[in-house]
C-alpha cells in the first residue's frame, strides 16, 4: 500500500478538513479533533447560546462537504483519518442540545466519540451508502445528534450533574 503524502496546511480546504491539522495528530486523530473542536463550542455556546452553536454545527457542517471532499481528492481516499471537520460538526451539535456545564462538556464529549466509533444503525448505514464529502459528514452529524439527545435526557434527569 502506497502511503499518500499528507497535504499542506497552506491550502484552505485542508486547513477545514484537517480542523487547523489537529487531523495530523497520532493516534486517534478523531478524537484529537474533537478536543480541538472544543474550546470553540465552549466560546460560542457561552457568549452567543445554544442556537449559535447549532448554526455553527452546520456551517461547519457544509464547510466540512466541500473540504472533506476536496481533502479525498487530493489524497485519492474516502474518510481519511486526517479528516476531522466531521468530528467538529458533530460534537457541536452534541453540546448545543444541552446547558453548557463542565460535565455537560466532559458527558457529551464522551457520548458523541461512543457513537461515532461504535456506528450503530443508522448512522452505520449512513457510513457505508452515503459516498463523497456528504457521507464523511452526515454520519458525525445523525451521531451527534443521538449524542445530544442522550445527554439531554441524562441532564433533565439529574444524572449527569451528579457525576462531578
Amino acid at each position: 500500500m502506497t502511503k499518500t503524502k499528507r497535504p499542506s496546511l497552506k491550502n484552505l480546504d485542508v486547513i477545514i478538513a484537517t480542523w487547523f491539522g489537529s487531523g495530523y495528530i497520532k493516534p486517534a486523530p478523531g478524537t484529537w479533533g474533537t478536543i480541538c473542536a472544543l474550546p470553540f463550542a465552549v466560546a460560542i455556546h457561552i457568549h452567543l447560546g445554544p442556537i449559535a452553536l447549532a448554526i455553527a454545527a452546520i456551517v461547519a457542517y457544509f464547510l466540512g462537504v466541500w473540504s472533506a471532499g476536496q481533502y479525498s481528492g487530493r489524497t485519492q481516499s474516502h474518510d481519511a483519518s486526517e479528516i476531522v471537520i466531521d468530528e467538529v460538526a458533530g460534537v457541536w451539535v452534541t453540546l448545543a442540545m444541552a446547558p453548557m456545564t463542565g460535565e455537560n462538556l466532559v458527558i457529551g464529549f464522551l457520548l458523541f466519540r461512543l457513537f461515532d466509533i461504535l456506528k450503530p444503525f443508522p448512522i452505520s448505514f449512513i457510513d457505508k451508502n452515503v459516498k463523497g464529502g456528504a457521507g464523511i459528514m452526515l454520519d458525525d452529524m445523525v451521531a451527534g445528534a443521538f449524542a445530544g439527545i442522550c445527554l439531554l435526557v441524562l441532564h433533565e434527569w439529574g444524572i449527569v450533574t451528579n457525576v462531578f
